[in-house]
């Protein structure tokens, strides 16, 4: 992609379209299980119990096929600014970073597609003297410390927090309003988690999203969300439970560069759904080493709380988790109320390789334990599990 992003840099400059930036990546992964589930069984066909974006033990998969468009915002005039982002990506995360009415009918296959991405940002001189931005359209949830893009986040497995405790995408609204340089308020208004309009819709109510982050000096940044709606389907609960019924979340997380090789972030959680009658508890911590400008060590330790075990599922079907979302008859299942402990270790090398924007390899080792006498893995026969494995990820 580097020749035509200079193809565009060349013959466009001077035109709004100078900056236009396309994008390529891949990921592949697999992560072996110390006792994985077999066919045939409750827990069937080798699935990674908790997992939804590495759910099959022993089996290497496309994660991510991702084309990436995009214009940075740029001043328009009279202060303001215009820019979009599009976002296409097959592969097997597909199948759980959807929206219903939009891309979850597409395909019902393991690798599927989805739109993950398709907003236009603006940047207002309004209120301040940074003013305020916003975006609109389909959007990434803002809340949360790992996100989708496997080069921004340190493992490849995901925390419990990131996949039960925090939503994933939006069509909506959202903004920033910059109060300085440091600290800016943030708040939007959406169609709820990865739900839509009219039929796309679980139960016909917006949400709304607010908070603040800051970076109060050159090596501490936080971001905390408060976030309420409705998110139960009504074919679950029945209308007017659906449509009373709200679920709150709450995500304070913070990161600390103590000095040019260890960094540390932490995250607190909590999720209330009145609908299901359960709540979340969980803390995430971070340590990264960077050992070489090429080479960081990862290091991430959780606790997480299911109080009634209606959070914590695994979706064998490929089109399991975006029924769920609408209240459609489908195959998951939970394992009841647990707290579930998780320590992972990595190591995260990238070379330097010519024509190629970014080649990340990540192997990877995490220990999964029930910290209560539940048996959640390995058909419901152990109380804990290990599972070895990695991803590498090229971008050009």
């Amino acid at each position: 992609m580097t020749d035509i992003n200079s193809w565009v840099a060349r013959n466009l400059q001077g035109t709004w379209f100078h900056d236009l930036q396309l994008g390529l990546l891949a990921e592949a992964g697999d992560m072996f299980n110390s006792g994985p589930s077999h066919a045939g069984a409750r827990n069937h066909n080798g699935q990674n119990f908790g997992q939804l974006l590495s759910p099959y033990a022993n089996e290497p998969m496309l994660n991510q096929l991702v084309l990436n468009l995009s214009k940075p915002v740029d001043d328009v005039g009279g202060g303001y600014g215009l820019g979009f982002t599009i976002q296409a990506l097959y592969g097997s995360d597909a199948r759980i970073y959807q929206i219903a009415g939009i891309d979850d009918r597409i395909m019902n296959t393991q690798n599927a597609f989805a739109l993950t991405q398709a907003h236009l940002d603006v940047h207002m001189p309004w209120l301040s003297k940074e003013g305020l931005d916003g975006q609109m359209g389909i959007l990434m949830a803002p809340m949360g410390v790992e996100v989708l893009d496997p080069t921004q986040r340190a493992f490849y497995t995901l925390a419990n927090t990131s996949e039960f405790s925090v939503p994933f995408e939006h069509v909506g609204l959202y903004f920033q309003q910059h109060i300085n340089s440091h600290y800016q308020i943030m708040y939007g208004l959406d169609a709820g988690n990865q739900v839509s309009f009219g039929r796309g819709n679980n139960n016909g109510r917006p949400d709304g999203y607010f908070g603040f982050s800051g970076t109060p000096s050159d090596t501490v940044t936080f971001t905390g969300l408060f976030r309420v709606g409705p998110e139960d389907a009504w074919r679950a609960l029945g209308r007017h439970q659906a449509h009373d019924a709200q679920r709150y979340w709450y995500d304070l997380n913070a990161s600390w560069k103590a000095n040019s090789q260890w960094t540390f972030t932490g995250e607190l959680n909590h999720v209330y759904d009145e609908g299901l009658h359960d709540n979340s508890w969980s803390a995430v911590a971070w340590a990264a080493y960077h050992f070489t400008p090429t080479v960081t060590f990862n290091a991430r330790g959780e606790v997480y709380r299911d109080q009634n075990g209606a959070l914590v599922a695994q979706y064998p079907g490929n089109t399991s988790y975006m029924r769920a979302i609408l209240g459609l008859p489908n195959n998951s299942y939970g394992n009841g109320a647990t707290t579930y402990g998780d320590l992972s270790f990595n190591m995260v090398w990238r070379p330097t390789v010519p024509h190629v924007a970014i080649l990340q390899l990540r192997p990877e080792i995490r220990f999964d334990r029930a910290l209560n006498n539940t048996r959640p893995f390995a058909d419901f026969t152990h109380r804990d599990r290990i599972l070895v494995g990695g991803d590498v990820t090229v971008g050009f």
